[in-house]
């Protein structure tokens, strides 16, 4: 077993979900197509009530910012034209998620409406969120070392938080001292990753980043944050160079703390 020594400054370890917590195939065959499928019955049902109409006012601002790009979906303000002119403005919104969809867009807008629905599957217990078996003995053993663990996903907090609340494993939300999604900034942006240190209270050096995904931790790392790339199956192959470049692991247990005994 390939064996990463954990840094000593290291006080915090920072875990993205998909391909690295959790299989990417359950996020595309279970939370995006149970999206996909109920969407425009999700928009129908809720369509009067406030949060739908929060979601969709920030959809149709983001659709603004997109006009300038190929195949943007515009969705129209709303109209008097009755179930007709209702109807209309619904088929667009759901035109335009799927449009985002297609292009892994990961807007606040979209994570927004995405996490209110997985909130309707998750309750309702359509839907139980899947982790690699390495996962939770590690961060328990983490937090038993006495590190911090966070999580930072494009998905929003309340979608992160519905996933760690409704899992194979149970509620295990306990074991997260907090969660970070686009609103602190992108997570290609080295400045999300400064922002997150400081709302932590910690130096970026202080902190660990698990991520498979290496723009990802290339920005982190910019930041000053420490980075190991997660190799799991179903994820994307990584480059000869980049193999060479980073730290990798295929398991969270590969990660050996200095505290360990």
């Amino acid at each position: 077993m390939v064996v990463l020594s954990v840094p000593a400054e290291v006080t915090v370890i920072l875990l993205d979900i998909e391909g690295t917590t959790t299989p990417i195939a359950f996020v595309k065959d279970n939370l995006f197509s149970y999206i996909k499928e109920n969407v425009k019955e999700y928009l129908q049902t809720h369509w009067e009530e406030e949060e739908c109409q929060q979601d969709v006012n920030l959809l149709r601002k983001q659709a603004e910012e997109d006009s300038h790009l190929d195949g943007a979906v515009p969705i129209p303000a709303a109209s008097g034209n009755g179930s007709d002119g209702l109807q209309q403005m619904i088929q667009a919104v759901v035109d335009n998620v799927f449009w985002q969809m297609s292009l892994d867009r990961k807007t606040t807008a979209l994570k927004q409406l995405q996490g209110h629905m997985w909130r309707v599957a998750f309750t309702a217990g359509h839907i139980k969120a899947e982790f690699f078996e390495d996962v939770v003995p590690a961060v328990r053993k983490w937090r038993e070392a006495g590190l911090k663990v966070y999580i930072y996903s494009s998905g929003s907090v309340e979608a992160q938080k519905l996933l760690f609340g409704h899992s194979t494993e149970g509620n295990i939300l306990e074991l997260f001292d907090g969660h970070f999604d686009t609103k602190i900034g992108h997570k290609v942006e080295s400045e999300s990753y400064r922002k997150i240190a400081n709302s932590i209270g910690c130096s970026t050096n202080n902190i660990l980043f698990l991520t498979d995904v290496t723009v990802e931790a290339s920005a982190a790392e910019e930041a000053g944050v420490h980075v190991a790339v997660v190799v799991r199956p179903g994820n994307a192959g990584l480059t000869d160079d980049e193999k060479t470049y980073y730290n990798l692991i295929t398991s969270f247990s590969e990660l050996y703390l200095p505290t360990s005994t």
